[in-house]
Parts: structure tokens; C-alpha cells; sequence
């Protein structure tokens, strides 16, 4: 995970040390390889388990970062940094600021493809329709690799007509991009982001169920990326 929002949100929810590290803004004023390793840490979440989920550390002197006008040198910071350890990984997730200034861009550039999260209301439709547009100029001009991977609606109640109608004007605007599940809004994920853990292992349905919606998320990133047993189909 490389936590590129200045709010720091994901290295917060992932349970990160931070003592003894860098951080993405370190990074992005010198993309060097030890730079980039000095700003990675272990998350939490995988103590006492298999497997390895690490983070580019955020900070909020990212902002310094995040003007409306880069130049082309730095929006490509974060590609050349990220060249440096992507063979130790099989999949790289970039959180983004909810802007569409530097940083965003920056985040694009190093990119395959694009998940844009919205929530079924008036502005963020129209928000969701500003990033696809932003994302084909990218892909234009800057990075003709860039896709977008669809629209993931969030904090969806459908028992709310304003909601069913949202989601609907979604689907009509941008057809098989909206992608399922919407991941419904429930206390379980807010408990589970508070006390750093990860939703698979916190107690109650609702809990298991929110993870499984979240398991069909990232097994569509997975296929569509070819990873894992996806490239394997795809090699024979």
C-alpha cells in the first residue's frame, strides 16, 4: 500500500509503526531506492499471520506536494520510485487524496488502472464523472497504459430511495463500470478501522459480510491485473 493521502488514513488503519521510517514525502523529494525502502514498514495486520502487506508510509507534508500545476518531472516521481521495489510485490495499491491535483496525478502515472470510490449522492456522482474524465486526459497525454478499473459505490443504504436512484443514475452514466458489489454502510467496518484491525478477523456477521463483499472487489483487481491464478489461466 503506498498511503499518499496527506490525512495518512491508510498507515493509521493498518497499524503501522512509524518510528525509525521515512515517509511518502520523503520519497517524492528523492525517489532513490534507499529512500523508498527507508519509507516502508510492516503492517500490523500480518503479525502472527501468513502473508505481507506493507505500507509507504503517509504524512501530512505530502500537501507540499499537491499543487494544481506539477510539471511532467513530478508526476512521474512516483513511478520511478516505485520501479525500484515493485519486483518484491505482487500487487501495489495506491490511496489517494479526494482531489484531483498532483498528488492524485502522481498516484495515476504509477498506475495500471484506476478504482474510483464514490458514494450514491449528487455530488459524488458528478465528482465520479470528473475523475473518469481526468483519468482518460492522463491516459492521453501522459500514460496511454491507464484505465480505469470501474466505479466502487460506498456507504450504500438500499433501503434509501435517494440511494437506489444514485446508484441507477450510475449505472445509466457509466454502465458496466459501476462495479458489484456496492459495499453497503455498516458500524462493523467503522469498529474495525478504529482499532486497526483487519475486518476478517473482527467478530459478527456483518463483519464477515463486509469482508466477503471486499474479497469480490479485490478478486476483480486481481483478474484483471492477471495475478496470482489469474496469470496462470492466462498463460495456458
Amino acid at each position: 500500500m503506498v498511503d499518499l493521502d496527506p490525512q495518512s488514513d491508510v498507515s493509521t488503519g493498518l497499524d503501522i509503526q512509524l518510528a525509525g521510517h521515512l515517509n511518502v514525502a520523503d520519497v517524492l523529494a528523492s525517489p532513490k531506492e534507499k529512500v523508498v525502502r527507508a519509507a516502508i514498514a510492516p503492517s500490523g495486520w500480518t503479525r502472527g499471520r501468513p502473508g505481507t502487506i506493507d505500507v509507504m508510509i503517509g504524512s501530512p507534508s505530502a500537501i507540499n506536494f499537491d499543487g494544481p500545476h506539477p510539471s511532467i518531472r513530478d508526476i512521474w516521481k512516483l513511478e520511478e520510485a516505485l520501479s525500484t521495489v515493485e519486483k518484491d510485490y505482487d500487487l501495489v495499491l495506491i490511496d489517494c487524496a479526494p482531489s484531483l491535483n498532483a498528488l492524485t496525478r502522481t498516484a495515476w502515472a504509477a498506475s495500471d488502472r484506476v478504482a474510483v470510490v464514490t458514494e450514491p449522492g449528487l455530488f459524488s456522482v458528478a465528482a465520479a464523472d470528473r475523475a473518469l474524465r481526468a483519468i482518460e486526459e492522463i491516459r492521453r497525454g501522459l500514460s496511454p497504459r491507464l484505465q480505469p478499473l470501474g466505479i466502487i459505490v460506498n456507504r450504500a443504504r438500499t433501503a434509501s430511495l435517494e440511494h437506489q436512484f444514485r446508484i441507477k443514475e450510475l449505472r445509466d452514466m457509466f454502465g458496466p463500470l459501476v462495479l458489484t458489489p456496492q459495499l453497503p454502510e455498516r458500524t462493523s467496518l467503522q469498529q474495525a478501522q478504529g482499532a486497526a484491525k483487519p475486518l476478517h478477523t473482527w467478530p459478527g456477521d456483518s463483519a464477515q459480510e463486509m469482508a466477503h463483499y471486499f474479497d469480490q472487489l479485490l478478486d476483480r483487481v486481481l483478474r484483471t491485473a492477471r495475478i496470482g491464478e489469474y496469470a496462470e489461466a492466462a498463460a495456458r
